[in-house]
């Protein structure tokens, strides 16, 4: 059976499997003339490469965005064409049949994704065993084996999320690699949970490129985390209208901008505005939801209380603004125009006066 006529079993026509393609390569800023490689890379990925999926200190929140996709899955169609040889939440076997699957995939060129963060250190390892034997050391052998690493979520990214906010010592991979000498660049897919579109556009990216996307200093796909959520916001018209939400029970405010409620997305790096969850279904905001900021490694004890302002830079009306992200988004000489235009929404009486008090 050739590599398409899998395809087809699962009930996935070509046509609809070039779009797949198309879409992902797009938003990786591709050109059109790379969507036959691409196409060629993830029909001959169906013999290369195994992939081994760790768990370390998580919630499993990432292999369940991963795999609740809409059917014909493309977690489906990716995933499945890379031969996952290893993931205790999804694999049929375990105990000795599950350690020896793991065991022979690291003889072979496998791609390592890595979930939930690790103990830094031996003293820690306590917190994150698996099958007697400490996550972190499991982790160190796999990557010094991978050839190449992956880590989603923002628990594997940066040691953040709630094991980092906690006394567990967690550290992203990249963190422990380098504390323990092993010079590999880890491709870090942050959010909490993983986006699926995220993880299959990078996985894709390797496969026809055989190296990783371009990165930012965070060390993200920049086609991913390249541009501040606030850029795209569908609430940024009332941002810039002086009109922010301070009663969640006042239906007039439903739609206002969040930034009064703990909305991190003038300084979060991340496309979730234009690349919605659940297969385009919604995502945070668009559901009435203050950004938590999950793709910044200040992610969750250093922008926690999620729904309280932010400490940011002071504006007449609306108190503290961070001065250097709205620079970023809106320009200075512009930032100058909104301060005044807060000044006259204040006037007008279209913010309450209660957010006229500077935070103490």
């Amino acid at each position: 059976m050739g590599n398409f006529d899998l395809l087809k079993v699962k009930g996935v026509s070509r046509r609809d499997f070039m779009k797949l393609i198309a879409a992902t390569t797009a938003a990786l800023g591709l050109p059109e003339l790379i969507i036959p490689q691409a196409a060629n890379a993830v029909e001959q990925a169906l013999n290369k490469p195994p992939v081994i999926w760790l768990e370390g200190m998580d919630c499993t929140g990432c292999t369940e965005s991963a795999l609740a996709t809409l059917n014909p899955s493309p977690a489906e169609l990716i995933l499945d064409m890379l031969s996952i040889r290893y993931h205790e939440t999804v694999m049929a076997g375990s105990g000795h049949t599950a350690e020896e699957a793991y065991q022979t995939a690291l003889k072979e060129n496998f791609v390592l994704i890595v979930e939930g963060s690790s103990p830094g250190t031996a003293k820690d390892d306590r917190f994150c065993v698996i099958g007697g034997r400490p996550f972190r050391k499991i982790l160190i052998e796999a990557a010094q084996k991978a050839q190449v690493i992956i880590a989603i979520g923002s628990c594997a990214s940066e040691g953040a999320g709630i094991p980092g906010a906690c006394d567990t010592g967690a550290v992203g991979v990249a963190e422990l690699l380098k504390a323990e000498g092993i010079n590999k660049t880890v491709i870090n897919l942050p959010c909490c949970p993983v986006k699926p579109a995220t993880l299959i556009g990078t996985i894709l990216y390797y496969l026809t490129y055989q190296k990783a996307p371009a990165l930012d200093s965070q060390n993200r796909p920049i086609a991913f985390y390249g541009s501040l959520l606030h850029d795209n916001c569908p609430r940024r018209g009332h941002f810039e209208n002086g009109e922010f939400l301070t009663d969640w029970n006042d239906p007039i405010q439903k739609e206002y901008c969040l930034i009064l409620k703990g909305c991190k997305g003038p300084k979060t790096y991340t496309d979730c505005a234009q690349v919605w969850w659940n297969d385009n279904a919604n995502f945070c905001i668009n559901a009435g939801s203050p950004c938590s900021g999950c793709s910044e490694k200040d992610f969750y004890d250093g922008f926690s209380p999620l729904y309280s302002k932010q400490e940011m830079f002071k504006l007449p009306g609306i108190g503290h603004v961070n001065a250097d992200t709205v620079g970023t988004v809106i320009g200075g000489a512009a930032a100058v125009g909104l301060g005044v235009h807060l000044i006259a929404a204040a006037a007008s009486g279209r913010l309450s006066k209660k957010d006229h008090k500077e935070d103490m």
